[in-house]
């Protein structure tokens, strides 16, 4: 049924140690891109939290320490609330890692659903749990307002089944829920509504899109769907990250836990927080200030070096692959806040894929135009801003027919 005009849908991206929210106008038809605010809280659980929202800067904030997440959460709802003026909070979107099996569309939150994927956080540990505290936390205090899930494994469900398939015997893989999932699906499907409207026809071919940020994942697409993807049963799966290790032999683990004697938790704690560029380098899990290591003596410029080739290797090869599922390549895409942000990184696994054509105009490339590609390239190269917030509202908008 349509709403009132003055209803609003907040979405909330909750993790481990930020939540963003973005306010859209409930009623509008389409949805504007643009949310009418958002804002974020980041550091939770560190010493230096902060604030900020459109039209305040970022600024420092005071959080409970034994409950970090639930008085962030509680200062982003304040801070709605302020800015309301007599408008109403018509819905709440989440967008929630990973549904498992069953969960791919969108679905209306309830107390039987918030159990359900509290069983899926080992599977994505360092994001399930955040939204369903946020979920649970809305239940109770606003149980009034109509609040939805969202999955990143929504826009992969249609794989086909042999990129599902996990090489197990099937009565402990496929027939019990072990499989390929995909991830980061909000992303992509953004990417699918936004690309061919910058791109035309060449959208709908054979395209890559690199959603590279703390976590990290590539999607093969035809036709605007998922058709392989490099993340598969677990947020784990598939780059190098920030922290996480992405695919690594599982003969590894087995030595790790069988002869260096790692607890199963050590290891958890080592392949999601300790891994990825951070572990390589000692430094950071940021590209951009492991680059300004590279040229320093010693170890620390080696190991700023070897995590970033190891990253880039990771990538291209990961391209190549997908490559070779597509049967060729006529458009690349990176998105997410190291793939918009980090022309070096960009520069880089280009420069690694030019035998299949790819050239990169280095003035457009280090502008961030949504371009980069040269005019003698084979490939299109761009760069396209994600925006996972607009997805989930316009999946809310849908399900409970906020527009007139």
């Amino acid at each position: 049924m349509p709403m009132p005009s003055d209803a609003l849908i907040v979405v909330l991206n909750c993790g481990s140690s930020s939540i963003k929210f973005a306010v859209f106008d409930a009623a509008a038809a389409p949805l504007p891109r643009v949310p009418l605010w958002n804002g974020k809280v980041q550091g939770i659980g560190g010493p230096s939290p902060d604030f900020g929202e459109t039209g305040v800067a970022a600024h420092a904030v005071t959080l409970d320490p034994e409950h970090p997440h639930t008085a962030a959460l509680g200062l982003i709802l304040e801070r709605i609330e302020a800015r309301l003026a007599g408008r109403t909070v018509a819905a709440v979107v989440h967008r929630v890692v990973h549904g498992g099996g069953k969960y791919h569309a969108p679905t209306r939150v309830d107390a039987a659903l918030i159990a359900e994927l509290r069983d899926l956080i080992p599977l994505a540990p360092l994001h399930q749990p955040f939204p369903l505290k946020a979920m649970s936390l809305l239940l109770e205090r606003h149980p009034e307002v109509p609040q939805v899930a969202c999955f990143d494994t929504g826009f992969h469900h249609d794989l086909p089944a042999v990129e599902q398939m996990l090489p197990l015997p099937r009565e402990v893989g496929w027939d019990r829920g072990l499989r390929r999932y995909g991830f980061h699906g909000l992303s992509y499907e953004y990417m699918s509504h936004v690309l061919p409207e910058r791109h035309g026809d060449l959208a709908r071919g054979r395209t890559v899109v690199a959603h590279l940020g703390s976590g990290a994942s590539l999607c093969a697409m035809r036709g605007l769907k998922s058709v392989a993807t490099t993340m598969g049963f677990s947020a784990l799966d598939g780059l190098m990250m920030g922290t996480r290790t992405g695919a690594i032999d599982p003969g590894a683990i087995l030595y790790l836990m069988e002869i260096e004697k790692l607890s199963l938790e050590e290891v958890g704690h080592l392949l999601y927080h300790r891994s990825g560029l951070l572990g390589v380098s000692g430094i950071s899990a940021e590209p951009r200030v492991l680059v300004r290591h590279e040229d320093d003596p010693g170890e620390t410029g080696e190991r700023a070096r070897h995590a970033l080739a190891l990253y880039v290797c990771r990538i291209v090869r990961e391209i190549g692959a997908l490559v070779a599922v597509l049967g060729g390549l006529d458009l690349l895409v990176f998105t997410a806040g190291v793939g918009e942000h980090n022309d070096f990184i960009r520069e880089r696994v280009c420069r690694d894929l030019a035998f299949l054509g790819i050239a990169l105009d280095a003035d457009a490339n280090a502008a961030n135009v949504p371009v980069l590609s040269s005019a003698y390239s084979r490939v299109r190269v761009a760069v396209e801003p994600t925006n996972e917030e607009w997805v989930a509202a316009c999946h809310a908008q849908r399900l409970l027919r906020f527009a007139s």
